[in-house]
């Protein structure tokens, strides 16, 4: 080809403005592309940007200013607006999945997890927002299929949580901590095997429930779980998960950590049977007169005083320690249900729950106040216990009280899968649909909790962080041309979440 490309205008027989890519040889001049007609100044503008692309794309030497390295001049009128999506979230989730060990799942267990973390819904709602946000597509019989096959790979999964942890948070796994939660069903109808009526921790003891058990690194992360029976003693569920967290790390023997309710004879028995090492609450109020008598002598009533003792003819310790800011919230709550017995009583009632009121050994029928109950609970009034099998030369006692003190993590794990990852109530029927939601749910406290230790934002922070990063999908009505703007990166780059891409 011999000659230069320029844009020629030209004004047409209606007053508009035409423009061409030209060549001119030996002085004549050869029309190469007709670009169109524009009626105003932005229309011209847009025509001339468009000439100028296919100038370049002609020319025998292009220009060492590329056109993509030039100003876009856009106007609204001729922009509309395709669609708006949310890949950068997508794609950021997804490669936590990677980071966490979870990326060997099937795309779509990764979707419905990464959607309880972004929006929470039921299964088939799940896949509309997939499509909606991210233009994935599944079949409803696909999910139908795939959903039951997940609790196949929940020691995959667990395995999978453990190696994060060692490898992220450089757990020695020296401490776990354990508690149990209830999720309730949305029906009324229980069954044999798994949904049943027992104590609710949710006040929905009407509803058929589950209970899970939920063993947790000290930072709070998720190692493993468990489903019981809804009728379940929690009691009874501690020793289960432990030994079955053992039995798939033979080398790890962590000290259990666990609130008042996994106290019992047969639990202490047992761990110790099984050489654990243990710290649980202790159920002062159960307690005799005599150790309790025992104890209000050794322990001064002073802010922080702390004392050990050996509980009569068994193998563990009680280490108790005073504190004003509890005595202070005992006492209210002491006077409170004191008062409400002095009432009943005038009443002659016994009412529900209610503490203090016993029938009388000497009148038939009538109510008296039980005045051992209340010199007991009197005396234990800002005294908090913990029960132990470790003795002080490898523990020292404010060690042991630190160590419980951890138990919110366990907590705050139980609340987030309960309210941001809205793990009840649930709607599913068949046994392998209710264990493959709660391993969703899981999964979505795993990358939940990894995000959150790693950043020190809270999941509901986090999650508006990346869901306020989006994609408009813009097409120039002119040009035919689409172009896709990302907007809101400022808070993602300014969080430590970009640091977490970065590290990986």
């Amino acid at each position: 080809m011999h000659g230069d490309l320029s844009i020629r205008t030209i004004r047409t027989g209606s007053g508009a403005t035409a423009l061409q890519v030209v060549r001119y040889i030996k002085r004549r001049r050869v029309v190469i592309r007709h670009i169109g007609s524009a009626s105003t100044d932005d229309e011209l503008a847009v025509l001339w940007q468009k000439a100028e692309m296919i100038r370049e794309q002609l020319c025998a030497q292009p220009s060492f200013l590329a056109i993509a390295e030039q100003k876009l001049i856009l106007h609204a009128d001729h922009l509309a607006l395709q669609s708006v999506t949310h890949q950068f979230a997508l794609t950021f989730l997804r490669e936590c999945f990677r980071t966490c060990g979870l990326g060997f799942l099937n795309p779509l267990y990764q979707d419905l997890t990464l959607m309880r973390i972004i929006e929470p819904a039921s299964k088939l709602r799940t896949l509309e927002l997939l499509e909606r946000y991210f233009g994935l597509s599944y079949a409803r019989r696909t999910l139908c299929r795939l959903l039951p096959q997940l609790i196949g790979h929940k020691n995959d999964i667990e395995e999978a949580a453990y190696r994060t942890a060692c490898a992220h948070f450089d757990q020695p796994f020296a401490l776990v901590l354990y508690d149990v939660t209830t999720l309730y069903f949305e029906s009324h109808e229980p069954d044999d095997d798994l949904k049943a009526r027992g104590f609710s921790k949710d006040d929905k003891s009407k509803q058929p429930q589950l209970v899970v058990g939920l063993l947790v690194t000290p930072q709070g992360f998720p190692l493993k779980h468990e489903i019981y029976k809804g009728n379940t003693f929690e009691g009874h569920t501690m020793l289960d998960v432990v030994k079955q967290f053992q039995e798939c790390h033979k080398n790890v023997k962590p000290i259990v950590v666990a609130d008042a309710a996994m106290l019992s004879q047969e639990n202490m028995m047992l761990l110790e049977e099984e050489g654990y090492q243990y710290i649980v609450g202790a159920r002062l109020a159960n307690a005799s007169s005599a150790f309790i008598n025992a104890l209000t002598a050794a322990l001064p009533k002073q802010d922080g005083h702390v004392v050990r003792l050996l509980y009569p003819n068994r193998s563990y310790s009680v280490i108790c320690a005073y504190s004003e800011k509890r005595a202070k919230k005992d006492r209210r709550e002491f006077e409170k249900q004191l008062d409400r017995a002095y009432k009943l009583i005038a009443k002659k009632e016994m009412g529900k729950r209610t503490k203090f009121i016993k029938k009388s050994d000497s009148h038939k029928d009538a109510l008296e106040l039980n005045e051992e109950l209340k010199i007991k609970t009197e005396k234990l009034l800002g005294v908090k216990g913990y029960v132990t099998n470790i003795p002080t030369d490898i523990l020292s006692d404010g060690q042991v009280i630190s160590y419980y003190q951890q138990l919110w993590h366990v907590e705050q794990a139980f609340r987030m899968s309960k309210t941001d990852l809205r793990t009840r109530p649930i709607f599913h029927y068949t046994h392998d649909a209710i264990k493959a939601h709660v391993l969703l749910c899981f999964m979505a406290l795993m990358i939940g909790k990894f995000l959150e230790i790693k950043t020190g934002l809270s999941l509901r922070r986090i999650r508006d962080i990346l869901w306020n990063v989006h994609e408009a999908h813009v097409e120039n009505r002119l040009t035919g041309t689409r172009i896709t703007l990302r907007g809101n990166l400022e808070d993602f780059q300014k969080s430590r979440l970009s640091q977490i891409i970065l590290s990986h």
